[in-house]
């Protein structure tokens, strides 16, 4: 029988771990301050799966986590990254009802706070600047989706593996991060040799390095250059969250 991993309540977080956070006044921070618990995440880890109802939202500090559709051969498809500027769990800011989607850990990290849905709805119902903030995120991040929707339609394997790698970058604060070209194949809905092809052109090029399942980000203008317009509006929408918002708490 497997032992199930204990949670441990979490001290207050610093508001500038998560940008959703950093942007409340203080007063409403500290109030749903108390209800968060230090979760850390592990690499592959699943925070919900498909048609599952979801109990938890979670704030992350570091890392990302990849929103993914599954299809009904197992496959999965990339369709929004999470990481510390917005949250996961986002249907619940809605009716929080079960949705085709998982979401997975793709960076690491100990800095992560998972609240109850419950909580979270409670807070919700005040209708005051917490209400405001994640429904502005939960629009922004409906955005994104659309974007990635058009931008795997329509643009060059190229053009999306440039993208993601900066956004990766953006979220895990590093230029370098571990990550397997069988998952980049996955989430790109690309073949793993493609991927391979893709990935030592951008090589070659000097935009980036890759060894044993690390890149590193060599050259971040030319990635940039070398990335569809996704990646810029994806950037914008989700920072016209928060924009002159972050650090109130402090």
């Amino acid at each position: 029988m497997s032992k199930r991993r204990a949670i441990t309540p979490a001290k207050r977080p610093p508001p500038s771990v998560n940008r959703l956070l950093a942007a409340l006044p203080p007063a409403d921070y500290q109030r749903i301050a108390p209800t968060f618990e230090h979760f850390p995440l592990k690499l592959k880890q699943f925070l919900h799966k498909p048609d599952e109802r979801l109990q938890h939202v979670y704030f992350l500090g570091n890392g990302f986590c990849s929103i993914v559709t599954v299809l009904s051969d197992g496959s999965m498809v990339e369709v929004a990254t999470v990481g510390r500027e917005g949250m996961v769990g986002v249907s619940v800011v809605l009716d929080g009802q079960p949705v085709p989607a998982a979401a997975m850990v793709q960076g690491a990290t100990d800095v992560c706070y998972r609240m109850p849905a419950a909580a979270f709805r409670l807070e919700m119902d005040r209708r005051g600047p917490f209400y405001k903030l994640m429904t502005r995120y939960s629009q922004a991040y409906l955005g994104v989706v659309m974007q990635s929707t058009a931008c795997n339609a329509v643009h060059s394997i190229e053009q999306r593996l440039a993208r993601w790698l900066l956004m990766a970058q953006d979220r895990m604060a590093s230029d370098e991060f571990p990550l397997t070209q069988e998952f980049v194949a996955m989430m790109l809905g690309a073949s793993r040799s493609t991927v391979t092809v893709v990935a030592g052109t951008l090589q070659k090029a000097g935009l980036i390095t890759y060894h044993r399942g690390l890149i590193q980000v060599l050259d971040r203008m030319k990635l940039e250059s070398a990335s569809c317009e996704c990646y810029r509006t994806s950037t914008d929408l989700l920072n016209a969250v928060t924009d002159g918002q972050t650090d109130r708490t402090r």
